[in-house]
């Protein structure tokens, strides 16, 4: 790989009462690269986490939000002063991932050598996803072919992928494209975030891509000893982001520009988790209640 400058990066972490060994491992990692903020969202043990933080030489900035305001306006937060000091790309983590070497020299270069070959411009790359626990690696998504529906090679390339939906962590956005397809919706507050931004950036003719060049390690949901969990099949989450998954995809199944493949793959998908969850888990009237109360209150989003 040839020398690839990250002058022009940045990196925006957002937390919540995080693990603070996982998170200045991710930390270290990020200020051997680029410079980096923090924003955290109303972690009640901050204060004691400051010093720690700060200490990075590369650490622009540790925000802290007086109260939980969700991932989306936290990221929103991270990006506005990305975009103010100039930097052109906008990577994007959560707080318990871990990177491989030269991660984001890896990652300017994989959307330089791919965006050549895009016709509008690439909106946003996605690292190869690998769950710590398992080692299983998370396919690119192809959400309207029945064929070929993950890691489809993107044109003139060997090691980067089409995608139609990359997660948050990770992920590199071009920062001039936010111009057209705008920010994270802050409605949404915690999950499904990184969807709804993904469709509405493929609905205006950007492209997203995946690739092998640069590995995230990071684990989709809670741990536990359940065998469909532990092999990454199944993501676990507790009843209160029950609440927001539920009523977030119910919002996008009514939106135009997700695609039809997703939709109906994905209410057979929610169909089964429910029914998994209200069977198997010791809290499934709270997993009720709150699946309930997300299908209705979808049509109070904007």
């Amino acid at each position: 790989m040839n020398e690839i400058s990250t002058e022009n990066s940045c990196a925006i972490v957002v937390t919540y009462d995080p693990n603070i060994t996982a998170l200045l491992k991710l930390l270290g990692q990020l200020n051997r690269e680029t410079n980096f903020i923090v924003i955290d969202n109303g972690s009640p043990n901050i204060e004691t986490l400051v010093e720690s933080i700060t200490v990075y030489d590369r650490c622009e900035e540790l925000i802290r939000l007086p109260e939980n305001e969700g991932l989306a306006k936290g990221l929103n937060r991270g990006i506005k002063w990305a975009k103010e000091n100039g930097c052109e790309f906008i990577l994007l983590f959560d707080q318990d991932s871990s990177l491989c070497d030269l991660f984001v020299s890896r990652m300017i270069s994989a959307y330089e050598e791919a965006n050549q070959y895009s016709e509008k411009g690439i909106a946003a790359v996605g690292p190869r996803i690998i769950n710590p626990q398992s080692m299983r690696q998370t396919p690119f998504k192809l959400f309207n072919r029945i064929m070929l529906r993950s890691d489809r090679n993107f044109r003139g390339t060997k090691t980067h992928y089409i995608a139609d939906f990359l997660i948050t962590s990770g992920s590199l956005i071009v920062a001039k494209h936010l111009v057209e397809i705008g920010e994270m919706k802050e409605s949404y507050f915690i999950d499904n975030v990184d969807l709804e931004w993904c469709f509405r950036a493929k609905s205006l003719g950007f492209d997203l891509i995946g690739t092998d060049d640069a590995v995230l390690y990071h684990a989709i949901g809670e741990r536990s000893t359940h065998p469909l969990v532990k092999a990454g099949i199944v993501a676990q989450h507790n009843p209160s982001r029950t609440y927001y998954s539920s009523r977030n995809r119910t919002h996008l199944y009514g939106v135009s520009y997700s695609p039809i493949g997703w939709k109906l793959r994905d209410m057979i998908r929610f169909t089964i988790k429910a029914a998994w969850l209200l069977v198997s888990s010791g809290d499934r009237r709270q997993y009720w209640q709150n699946i309930r109360s997300g299908i209705r209150d979808a049509k109070t989003l904007s």
